[in-house]
């Protein structure tokens, strides 16, 4: 059986711009041809739009977004797993005085309730690797 991977908003954004760490996303995890393709969370929907407004995207990136929401898999928030799961996460973190990003919670819980890999370019999942998420972190790309 294959892997189920679940794209942080970071991924996304990449994958809108088509730079060169989007271009390494693209070759790695083929998420427009992959089966079971990649998902995110309907959180991560909210995040990327709001960045669609506040960078101000053009059309261009604006269809590669729809595009990229059409053809990726959302997994939703509006589970009774997921509320638990966010639950004992957020307990987790804040037992050990981290702070976790509410979007992060959520993206997170999904991904623990999914079984599935998150791919991410930043360090907010890093304590709950191993014990309950496992994380693929990507390195910013550069262009040759």
């Amino acid at each position: 059986m294959s892997e189920l991977y679940l794209f942080d908003t970071n991924i996304l954004v990449h994958l809108v711009r088509d730079d060169a760490t989007g271009q390494q996303i693209r070759a790695r995890y083929q998420p427009f041809s992959y089966d079971p393709q990649p998902r995110f969370c309907s959180v991560t929907e909210g995040e990327l739009r709001s960045l669609a407004l506040q960078f101000s995207w053009g059309k261009h990136k604006l269809n590669q977004m729809e595009f990229a929401l059409a053809h990726l898999g959302r997994l939703t928030i509006e589970d009774a797993e997921v509320m638990k799961a966010y639950a004992m996460l957020d307990a987790y973190a804040q037992a050990r005085g981290i702070k976790m990003g509410k979007n992060d919670l959520w993206i997170a819980a999904v991904t623990f309730v999914a079984d599935a890999r998150l791919v991410t370019t930043d360090k907010d999942f890093d304590h709950l690797e191993p014990g309950f998420i496992h994380v693929d972190k990507i390195k910013y790309a550069t262009l040759s």
